[in-house]
Parts: C-alpha cells; structure tokens; sequence
C-alpha cells in the first residue's frame, strides 16, 4: 500500500495541481482524506502546538514517530515536513533521512533553515550538500520517496529572490525531486522562480487568502499547501469558544459545531 501511495505522489507532481492540506494528527489526515484530498502533509507547527510545544522543538524521535501515525492513518500520500532534517552535517542528514524515508511516508522536504536566529540558513554550498546526501540517502533506501528541497529565506527574514532562485537551482541540481520557497507570496516572483527551475514542480504555501487553486494552477504551479494554517483555524475556533465560556458564563457559542455523532460516523471505519 505504501509503494502505491509513493507512486501515486510521484504521479501527482508530474501534470496538473493538486492541494495537500497539512492535517497535525491522523483524525485530521482521515478527514481530509474523507474530504477527496488526494495527498496531505504533516506541519511542524501543527505537531508541535497538539503537544504543547512551540514549531521546531520536537525531537527527531516525535517527529518519526508522528509521521508512521500519520502515514498508517490514510490511503492517500502522506508528505512529512522534516524541517532541516535534525541535523547539520550532510553525513547526518543522510542517516535521519533514511530513517523517515521508512516511517510509510511517501515524501518529505529537507530545509536549508538552521534554527540559530544569527545565522538562519546554511551557507550555500553546505545546503546543496545536505540536498545532494538526501538525495542519496532516498535512492540508497529503495524507498523512492519524493524529495522536497526547501529554502527559508522569506520564512526567517532574509527575502531575496535572487538568492531563493539560485538555491533552488542548485537544489534541483543535487536531485531534489520538487522545489519550495515558503513565505512567498508575490505572484509575479512565484512566475520568475518556476521559470528558472522548469521542469521541477513547484510547492507554493497558502496560509492567507493572496491567490486561489485557480490562479495557482494557470501559472502551471503543480502542488499547493497550507502549513500551519488549518491547525491555526482549529486552535482559533477553540480558543474563541473558550473565552467566550470563561468570561460570559454562557455555552451558547458551543450551538453550531459539528456533533460527536457527525464525528464517530467519519470515524467509524
């Protein structure tokens, strides 16, 4: 079933655009999958908040973890974010990429993002190495799972086009099977970045209400993702709901949810 699903997402990247919501627990991947998406992806940030920590404090053995639920959860591909792939070293990312590429997923995206607010990315070269023994890493395990290459630039405060277009270059050149520069949301520099990676499929994130599938689509972007955004609906609505208890006294806000039979019905197979 996983080799199936890992095909699948191959094939999905291959023509057309297709949405891969980011559900944060396997209920979330099952509704989605009820849904008709055709794959979803695990979001750091999600994982994260539904075990109280904040986004990239996870320990690499909860984020293999999280992804075997994830991915025994739904039929449908499963993407794992594995942010910087819990390493520096290439030497590293090859071993911890191995061991996700075996967790069931069918694809996973490694970042360039080093988690030190001085330094944010990896110098350049360093990056495309860490790519290039990702690459190797998937190719040695026979699990053919689809590799993401990342680069963070608008996500920790260094935009630059230039510099997020030669990265993903040379990311697609170290084997990177789709390319993804999250935090872009201008149009015309998402139309430059998959001009210059062409033929490479393009990941583009939509956490905000800047464009629709339909434009995405015509622009020839192949696979759209909202990150974090759906765990931040879910955490919004509870939260607006229990403030309203606390400081109302009233539980009328809890009249118009989805009832536990709606839920158990979803659930039941």
């Amino acid at each position: 079933m996983r080799h199936t699903a890992t095909e699948r997402f191959h094939q999905l990247h291959a023509t057309g655009c297709f949405v891969m919501p980011n559900p944060w627990n396997p209920g979330t991947a099952r509704l989605f999958e009820q849904l008709g998406f055709d794959a979803v992806a695990t979001t750091s940030s999600g994982h994260a908040w539904s075990i109280a920590k904040p986004d990239n404090t996870v320990t690499l053995e909860q984020a293999l973890r999280h992804f075997t639920e994830m991915a025994a959860a739904v039929s449908i591909p499963v993407n794992a974010d594995f942010e910087h792939a819990f390493a520096e070293d290439a030497a590293a990312v090859a071993v911890n990429v191995d061991a996700a590429a075996r967790t069931g997923i069918a694809g996973l995206s490694v970042e360039d993002s080093t988690g030190h607010p001085t330094d944010p990315l990896f110098e350049f070269d360093h990056a495309v190495d860490r790519i290039r023994a990702a690459r190797s890493a998937i190719d040695a395990s026979g699990t053919n799972v689809l590799l993401t290459a990342r680069t963070e630039g608008y996500v920790v405060g260094l935009p630059n086009l230039l510099e997020t277009i030669d990265r993903l270059v040379a990311f697609g050149e170290a084997g990177a099977d789709c390319l993804y520069a999250p935090g872009i949301t201008d149009l015309d520099a998402i139309r430059e970045i998959m001009a210059a990676v062409s033929p490479l499929p393009v990941n583009v994130l939509v956490g905000h209400g800047f464009a629709t599938v339909s434009e995405l689509s015509a622009m020839g972007v192949r696979r759209i993702s909202t990150g974090g955004a759906l765990a931040r609906v879910a955490w919004s609505s509870v939260i607006g709901a229990a403030t309203s208890i606390r400081e109302t006294g009233s539980f009328a806000v809890l009249d118009s949810f989805v009832s536990g039979t709606n839920l158990d019905e979803r659930f039941r197979t």
